[in-house]
């Protein structure tokens, strides 16, 4: 299969759109979240999506198809939440691996299926590495600003266990995802280099961070060229934004990154900003039409949906990205 640097020279490539945009689709029950796993289980589980690729995996297995039927190039693995860090919520963090490992084998199953049958565009799947419920630079404590909820190390450890069951599933990249905490990213990148060291074998890295309000800062306060610095001691293959602001509002915060960074640059927004109800009422075309934007400006190589976004978004953009030259990467 031809190298993802080699493609990502010739033409923009499509990620996937949200996954639990997708889940929420099916209401699913408490059972849904169980079956033939976790029957007896105490706590309540219903809403940890990571489960379903034990539990449904037939659900997980079709909106993968779904995204690659709309025209996505790379799948991310049902593994958002797939730390020890994030499970210990629901009392399971001795499932970690098996989350990780079964997810990565599903969307990796996919990824080859359609592969086979257009070989002319190959299929990539990226294990997702979500950034947890703590965060390492700032006290959850407004009375205690000393505290820390996690250590470096207590991450550095978690990571390391999702990585390695990702790279065991199949996985061709790692994206370390929704960045609000560099403190955290960083966990994330030693662990994932200890692992590439150890087993003698590199795998793409992408990072992609999150900004959290208009200010054009991180949620631990970090412009998005101080993101790009703290992040650029590891080779990667893109460094991108995802998830909080809609596409029109992230657009300044990717020109810093076009002109700043020599890696490939990726975006997956959301399909604008939820409404009162939670909800994201960006349309397809709406959503084409902010995209459009940063396409004319030569601002990407990967660019995708995260929250809100579905099937129906990401063959909107599949298409329009055909008409539009990558971003030439900036050299150090």
């Amino acid at each position: 299969m031809k190298d993802i640097k080699e493609i990502l020279k010739e033409r923009i490539l499509i990620l996937d759109g949200a996954m639990g945009t997708m889940i929420q689709r099916h209401q699913l029950t408490e059972e849904d979240f169980r079956k033939g796993w976790f029957e007896n289980h105490k706590e309540p589980l219903k809403g940890n999506n990571d489960l379903l690729s034990l539990t449904r995996p037939d659900i997980i297995k079709g909106i993968h198809q779904a995204y690659f039927e709309a025209g996505a190039d790379i799948a991310e693995t049902n593994t958002f939440s797939g730390t020890t860090v994030a499970q210990a919520d629901y009392n399971l963090e001795d499932f970690v691996y098996e989350i990780n490992y079964h997810s990565a084998k599903i969307a990796r199953e996919v990824a080859d299926e359609f592969t086979k049958k257009e070989p002319h565009k190959p299929r990539f799947v990226a294990g997702a590495m979500g950034p947890t419920n703590r965060t390492a630079s700032i006290s959850p404590d407004v009375n205690n600003p000393g505290f820390r909820a996690i250590s470096f190390e207590e991450l550095r450890i978690a990571y390391k266990q999702q990585a390695e069951a990702l790279i065991d599933g199949g996985v061709d990249i790692l994206l370390v995802e929704t960045v609000f905490d560099t403190l955290n990213a960083k966990a994330a990148l030693f662990a994932i280099d200890e692992v590439f060291e150890e087993r003698n074998k590199r795998l793409p890295v992408m990072v992609s961070g999150t900004i959290t309000d208009q200010s054009g800062r991180t949620l631990t306060g970090q412009t998005t060229e101080a993101f790009l610095i703290s992040v650029s001691h590891m080779d990667l293959l893109s460094i991108g934004l995802n998830c909080a602001l809609g596409a029109s509002m992230m657009r300044p915060y990717l020109q810093v990154l076009k002109s700043n960074a020599p890696f490939y640059v990726s975006a997956h927004p959301n399909a604008g900003l939820p409404n009162e109800f939670g909800e994201y009422d960006e349309t397809p075309e709406l959503m084409g039409e902010q995209i459009k934007a940063f396409l004319e400006e030569g601002l990407v190589n990967i660019i995708g949906g995260c929250c809100g976004t579905t099937p129906e978004h990401i063959r909107v953009i599949s298409e329009l990205v055909k008409q539009y030259n990558p971003h030439p990467i900036q050299k150090a």
